[in-house]
Formats: structure tokens, C-alpha cells, sequence
């Protein structure tokens, strides 16, 4: 029966009965085969991506400011500013080719190479005497890097039903905020080579994870899996039965699990003339500019507070630790409830009550109580955010164009949280804080807009005036809007 099928509710009006050859116990189990074979490999691979991508501000701090120059404005920017926002501009351009290139290529092989390579890239970071230099380098990581993200949140969604990713997800980027807690403890011991190989303290922060990530990416090689219509590459892990039943619980969720053939037109077509796609990535851009703000310049923030270099590095993890316990919770309870939207909204509310505290409130160690809610709510909305999209798109090359845009206005949202938080706002940065809470604000009202027009398309079509997020792929009737 369909009840028996972990996730999947038969659509609202239908008398069609599924059966399936496995028992709830037997399902449960193949479901979480998958989850320790995908979400804790990507997981990891993108707990290295993150550190890798945010260890300039432990860098800086550690002695790269100095040894570089990176204070020194180039007209109004610092250089520091335009080698964190350089990065982001081959990240956004390279996202679209990605995910075609990931689907043709297959997951295992395409992760596995581009993690290896930018490895190898960070290695070279830990070598250059030019803050240009390292400029460059930081450009041909986000070539690589543009790849992973969309990938792996277009993968994640081809393998479960809309109700079971939520907390995989969480799962996924909760892995990747352990990064941000740990990063800058383990900095700060790297830092403790200053000297050895007569290289300073800031160059073996870049080496050693370099090396760390091209270790992972091989590893990455053997572990990651392809998409569930190519599951029979990925070393077998699942037998033709298994990967039956998880094609069919997809399609039976949202008719989507087989792509087309690939068209350029097609893809394109899919997704730039929804108009709810481009509320996806604002939502995803305007929390991305506070998240990555956060990533970038806490550090440097907590030491305008008056702490040492030391505690600011040690300091930065404790509120991540929490944003990874809100993350999953909100997770959970958003997959159980099959609702997204409220949880987009209250993670903004932690954010907005938590802005004003870091940023105006007299004392420091209250100050720092608003940090753990600002960066709970932040870190908290990325999966979120990612989960709202995956639960109201259907079509296969519709959904790998909407993980592209998505985490491309995602890197814009880089850019704009490399440069909210200025050189010449020190200490107080209330600019920045300003920007963030702007953002805020307007991912509520975009969900707002969003939920509203959800409900309404919802009624329509149970009085059988429309057809929701019909598809050449297939014309599955039942599908209904999350909300």
C-alpha cells in the first residue's frame, strides 16, 4: 500500500493503490543505505569546500593582512574585499554549465576531479608573495568550486521524495557549518607553524587543508554515488530492486525521476520564465549575504570587539555549533509538517533579533549572545531555503537549472557579504549590519508573496482549474504546492 512508502502520500483526490515488493522496515533500511553512502559523503566534501573557500578571514588575521597589504584601498575597496569577491565571479558564471556537465559526466567522477584540482589550488595559495597572485588563484577556485554546490543540491533532490529532504539537507550543510565552527580553531593551530620551512603561520592554513582536500577527493572517487537512473556505476551499492523502488517512490511523489534528453533551449526554457525561480535565489541571495558576511569577517569583527587574535579564531566556533543544532531541528520539523515557509521566516527572526545585539548593545559578551542568533538563523536558512525550492519545482532539467540559478545568486550574495561589512566602517561596521537586516526583512516578504500565491494555485487546482508544474517529462496529476 502507499502508506507503507516512507514520505509518500498519494495525491489528494487520487484512489490509484501502489504496492511495493519491500516492508516499511526494508524501505527504511535501503533509505538510510543511501543516506550514509550520499549525505554523509557530500556532506564531508562540502565541510572541506567551505573551509577552503572561507580560510582567508583566519588568514588575515593570522598575518596575510600584513605580509600582503591587503588593507590598502584600491579606490574605495580594500584589497582584501576584491580577493574575496574575485572568487565569486567565475562561481556564479560557471554554475549553469555545471549541472548539465554533472548529469552528463556523472557525480562520482565530475566531484571527485574538481574537489582534487582545487585541492591543489589551495596548495598554491600557501606559496604566493602578490596579493594579486592570490587574487587570480582565488578566480580559478571559483571555477572549480561553481561546480560542487548546485551539484550536490540537484543531486540530493533526484534521490528522495519532497518530505524526506528537508533534513537531508540540514544534514548536508549542517556538515558544512562543522567546517565553519572548526576552521578556525584548527587555523589557529596551523598558526602555530610560523617558521617551519621558513613559511609564516598564515601559508600552512592554506597548505595543509589543500592537502586535506585533495586526500578527500580521491576518497571522494570510491564513495559518492551517481544519479538514482545511473545507480548501477556507482559500485552496486543498491540492487535493481532497490533502485526500482527508489525511481518509483520518486515518481510517484512528483513524476520527475527519469530526465529528457538534454536541450540547451530546453534547459533554459525550463526555468527563466517562472517568475518563482527568481524568488528562490533572492530569497537564497539575501541570506547568503548575511551568511557569507558572517563567514568572511566574524573573525575580524570579534577582534574590533576586543578580543585577541587567538580567542576570535576560537571564539567563532561555539555559535556555529548552535546554528547546526537549530538547522536540523527546523529540518525535522519542517519535513514532518511538510511546511517551509514558516521556517524561512523564523530563522529571519533570529537573525533580526540577533543583528541589533551584535552590533549595538554596550556590552561584549552580550554582543556575542547576538552573534549565536544571527549565525543560527543565517546558516540555518541555507538548507531551508534549498528545501523550499526542491519541494516546488518538478521536471528534471527545470530542477538542475533552479539548483544553478539558486546558488548562483547564492555567489552574488558572496559578493555582496565580501563587501557589506567595509574597512572604513571599523569598528562598528553599522553599514553592514544595516545591509543584513534589509535582507532580512525582504526574504519575509518574499515568502510572504510566495506562500500567498502557493495557496491560491493550491485552491485552483483542487477545484480542478489547473494543473500544477506541468512538465514534458510527465503530466503527473496531484502535485501540490509546499507552502
Amino acid at each position: 500500500m502507499s502508506e507503507d512508502i516512507e514520505g509518500f502520500t498519494p495525491p489528494r483526490g487520487s484512489t490509484e493503490v501502489y504496492e511495493c515488493e519491500f516492508t516499511p522496515q526494508e524501505q527504511s533500511k535501503i533509505i538510510h543505505r543511501i543516506d550514509r553512502r550520499l549525505v554523509v559523503t557530500i556532506g564531508i566534501l562540502y565541510c572541506i569546500s567551505l573551509m577552503d573557500r572561507t580560510n582567508l578571514s583566519a588568514a588575515n588575521v593570522a598575518g596575510m593582512k600584513l605580509e600582503l597589504k591587503l588593507g590598502v584601498l584600491v579606490g574605495s575597496v580594500s584589497r582584501y574585499s576584491i580577493v574575496t569577491l574575485v572568487f565569486f565571479t567565475t562561481y556564479i558564471f560557471f554554475q549553469p554549465p555545471a549541472t548539465v556537465l554533472v548529469r552528463k559526466i556523472g557525480p562520482r567522477i565530475f566531484l571527485s576531479a574538481i574537489v582534487v584540482a582545487w585541492g591543489a589550488v589551495m596548495i598554491g595559495m600557501g606559496f604566493v608573495n602578490e596579493w594579486k597572485d592570490l587574487a587570480a588563484l582565488r578566480v580559478v577556485l571559483g571555477i572549480l568550486e561553481a561546480g560542487f554546490f548546485p551539484s550536490c543540491v540537484y543531486l540530493l533532490s533526484t534521490w528522495y521524495s519532497r518530505y524526506d529532504v528537508g533534513k537531508r539537507y540540514s544534514v548536508f550543510y549542517l556538515l558544512g557549518s562543522l567546517a565553519s565552527a572548526c576552521a578556525g580553531i584548527l587555523a589557529f593551530g596551523l598558526m602555530q607553524m610560523n617558521g617551519l620551512a621558513k613559511l609564516t603561520g598564515w601559508r600552512w592554513i592554506f597548505i595543509i587543508e589543500g592537502i586535506l582536500t585533495v586526500i578527500l577527493g580521491f576518497i571522494g572517487y570510491v564513495a559518492l554515488v551517481d544519479f538514482p537512473d545511473a545507480a548501477h556505476r556507482s559500485y552496486k551499492f543498491l540492487n535493481p530492486r532497490e533502485v526500482k523502488f527508489i525511481i518509483d517512490r520518486v515518481d510517484r511523489d512528483r513524476g520527475d525521476a527519469v530526465p529528457e534528453a538534454f536541450s540547451l533551449a530546453k534547459f533554459f526554457r525550463a526555468g527563466y520564465t517562472d517568475a518563482k525561480i527568481w524568488g528562490y535565489a533572492l530569497i537564497y541571495f539575501n541570506t547568503t549575504t548575511v551568511s557569507y558576511a558572517l563567514a568572511y569577517f566574524l573573525p575580524v569583527i570579534l577582534v574590533g570587539m576586543g578580543f585577541s587574535v587567538g580567542a576570535s579564531q576560537c571564539l567563532v566556533a561555539p555559535p556555529y555549533a548552535l546554528a547546526g543544532i537549530v538547522m536540523y531541528a527546523t529540518g525535522w520539523i519542517g519535513d514532518k509538517y511538510r511546511t517551509r515557509g514558516p521556517i524561512i521566516i523564523f530563522n529571519m527572526v533570529l537573525c533580526l533579533i540577533g543583528i541589533p545585539i551584535m552590533g549595538w548593545h554596550s556590552s561584549n559578551a552580550v554582543r556575542y549572545f547576538g552573534v549565536f542568533l544571527t549565525t543560527a538563523g543565517a546558516n540555518s536558512n541555507v538548507p531551508a531555503g534549498m528545501t523550499y525550492q526542491a519541494n516546488n519545482i518538478r521536471g528534471q532539467w527545470k530542477r538542475a537549472f533552479c539548483s544553478a540559478t539558486l546558488v548562483g545568486f547564492g555567489g552574488i550574495g558572496g559578493i555582496a557579504g565580501g563587501l557589506v561589512f567595509r574597512e572604513q566602517d571599523v569598528p562598528h561596521y553599522y553599514n553592514g549590519l544595516w545591509a543584513c537586516i534589509a535582507c532580512c526583512l525582504f526574504n519575509i516578504i518574499i515568502v510572504g508573496i510566495l506562500s500567498v500565491a502557493f495557496w491560491r494555485a493550491n485552491k485552483k487546482a483542487d477545484r480542478g482549474e489547473i494543473e500544477l508544474e506541468q512538465n514534458s517529462e510527465d503530466t503527473q496529476k496531484g502535485f501540490r504546492y509546499t507552502i
